[in-house]
């Protein structure tokens, strides 16, 4: 008998974009994205960090004050990171497991590539034009977008 207990896509997927958040350096908000075509094969991940060649010892991570103080003008978007991080040619059609709803930029570019499905963990900014603006994209190109549902289960991974 084959085993019962197995996890679903979506918990495997969000399990993953929640792994690869713990890469991020970001000392608030870890973010990770897992872009998945329609055969369920991983194209991409993605986290929050720094772009390539700048120090993320010398940029800032602070939240408040100037904004060429804060790691807002500096940080790259996890699902961008994994837009860009893709090798093959063609997304259309794919989905994005993230563990924080997209913010607008970010959506453009999901746009642009053919996402066609959100899925996502948290959305602590629902209330932002940022994330507002996204979900306006988003409902007039059709991307569905859906909250994450917790299966209830603790997976642990022992590394």
């Amino acid at each position: 008998m084959k085993r019962d207990d197995y996890i679903n896509w979506d918990t495997y997927f969000m399990g993953i974009a929640m792994l690869s958040a713990q890469r991020s350096k970001d000392p608030s908000t870890g973010v990770g994205a897992c872009i998945v075509s329609e055969e369920n094969k991983i194209l991409s991940l993605g986290y929050n960090g720094m772009p390539l060649g700048c120090s993320d010892d010398e940029f800032p991570w602070g939240r408040d004050g100037n904004p060429l103080d804060t790691k807002y003008l500096f940080v790259c978007h996890a699902e961008l990171n994994a837009i860009l991080n893709y090798t093959g040619t063609d997304m259309k059609g794919a989905r994005v497991y993230t563990t924080l709803f997209p913010c607008n930029e970010c959506t453009k570019a999901l746009i642009q590539v053919g996402i066609k499905e959100v899925i996502y963990m948290c959305d602590k900014y629902s209330h932002t034009d940022s994330v507002l603006a996204a979900k306006k994209m988003m409902d007039t190109v059709g991307i569905l977008y859906r909250q994450y549902e917790p299966i209830g289960q603790d997976i642990v991974l022992h590394l």
